[in-house]
């Protein structure tokens, strides 16, 4: 299991070193931001932490403000937030979550469950980060099928296609089916100059003589 990332966001320095030094412990690694706004910048980068514990009040973004802007991103694995507060009315709970929050834990945090709930969240991020991988992984052969059906088995002498029935058809016959088309058909100038006109100028002479026969 790789080890993961957490921010830890908050403004009173000391609070920030106990709730840091409690997820080191567990085995997570840690970063940290003393506002709003640097928590957003950790969060916005290409390798954001995987989960988040961000302070509700802080200096220039309030907690549920870096949350909404996390999730106003649509990415498909997001960072996992709890919010850090000592607000615990329902109400506040709730606006909290609504704000798109995952969890929440109330300060000051006790131990036992700020990690075990911070555990919840390293399991759902993990099975995100799955889920995620196979999505990519199913859209790459999707992709790998669609080009594949664009493959069409053709004869390298008579050029009649191989239909899904494995049944073989000629061109004008396989294309007719599959999308409508009609073909009329002609020579290009190779053919002619290379077949056609070959034959043309033998007709011609085989005539020619024919008529040189009943001359006599």
């Amino acid at each position: 299991m790789a080890i993961l990332r957490v921010l830890v966001a908050d403004d009173e320095p000391v609070s920030r070193t106990v709730v840091g030094a409690m997820l080191k412990k567990a085995g997570y690694e840690i970063s940290f931001a003393s506002d709003g706004q640097q928590a957003w910048q950790q969060l916005a980068a290409p390798q954001p932490p995987a989960i988040a514990l961000l302070d509700w009040e802080m200096p220039g973004l309030a907690g549920p403000e870096v949350v909404e802007r996390i999730r106003a991103r649509g990415e498909q694995a997001p960072t996992y937030v709890i919010l850090l507060t000592s607000r615990d009315s329902s109400a506040d709970i709730v606006a909290g979550l609504k704000a798109g929050a995952n969890d929440y834990v109330t300060k000051p945090a006790n131990e036992d469950e700020l990690i075990a709930r911070v555990n919840v969240g390293a399991r759902v991020v993990e099975l995100q980060t799955a889920l995620a991988e196979r999505v990519r992984s199913l859209e790459e052969a999707l992709a790998n099928v669609k080009a594949l059906q664009t493959l069409l088995p053709m004869c390298a002498y008579c050029k009649s296609i191989r239909n899904d029935q494995n049944y073989w058809e000629k061109v004008e016959t396989y294309f007719h089916d599959h999308s409508g088309v009609s073909f009329s058909h002609s020579y290009c100038p190779t053919c002619y100059e290379r077949f056609v006109k070959p034959q043309l100028d033998a007709l011609e002479e085989i005539t020619e003589a024919q008529r040189r026969q009943k001359g006599r």
